[in-house]
């Protein structure tokens, strides 16, 4: 048990024998209602064919919620983004999960994200703007370069997350380069 819970992202070896030892302590409160809640995730969850979400429904939630704007998709990275996304509540828009970035260095290309997926879903038509909302890495601008380049020629609006100052930054404490991009998409006041 130990060792599968090192596994976990988060968790090394000495928090994966705090959390066993926690678990076993707390056998009937905790363990007993984890292990069914895990037998009952191997059954019932899995990947949305359409946005590569993970919910126990296919297409998931997101996919069939007729209150969302199926003429705009978000594009993230991983569910984690979606999810993180989802808890901001600002946006009702369809997503679209990557699955990760493009790295040349790691062996990933463009055959290993669902890149070929998203340019179906837009080509399919009824998709009026993307959202690309990738990490601000070398590998987040590279793959969103990508798709750009892939969407070149259909009727699609592409925009992208802004680069900046955080809510409750102090510009002292920025480094140079968000300190430029917010420079660089500075608004009207």
């Amino acid at each position: 048990m130990i060792q599968l819970l090192a596994k976990v992202p988060g968790l090394g070896p000495r928090s994966a024998r705090r959390a066993a030892l926690h678990l076993i302590k707390k056998k009937e409160q905790l363990l007993i209602p984890l292990a069914a809640a895990l037998d009952d995730a191997v059954d019932k969850v899995g990947v949305c064919t359409t946005c590569g979400n993970v919910d126990s429904s296919d297409p998931c939630t997101v996919c069939t919620d007729p209150r969302r704007d199926g003429k705009t998709i978000i594009v993230v990275e991983d569910v984690a983004d979606l999810w993180a996304l989802e808890r901001a509540g600002t946006m009702s828009a369809l997503y679209h999960v990557l699955g990760g970035t493009l790295s040349p260095l790691d062996g990933i290309g463009p055959d290993d994200l669902t890149i070929d997926q998203l340019v179906n879903r837009v080509a399919d038509g009824g998709i009026k703007e993307l959202i690309i909302a990738v990490n601000a890495t070398v590998e987040g601008q590279t793959t969103a370069h990508y798709i750009t380049d892939r969407l070149e020629g259909l009727d699609v609006r592409i925009t992208r997350l802004a680069h900046g100052v955080p809510v409750g930054g102090e510009l002292d404490y920025l480094d140079e380069g968000t300190l430029a991009a917010a420079l660089k998409a500075r608004t009207d006041f």
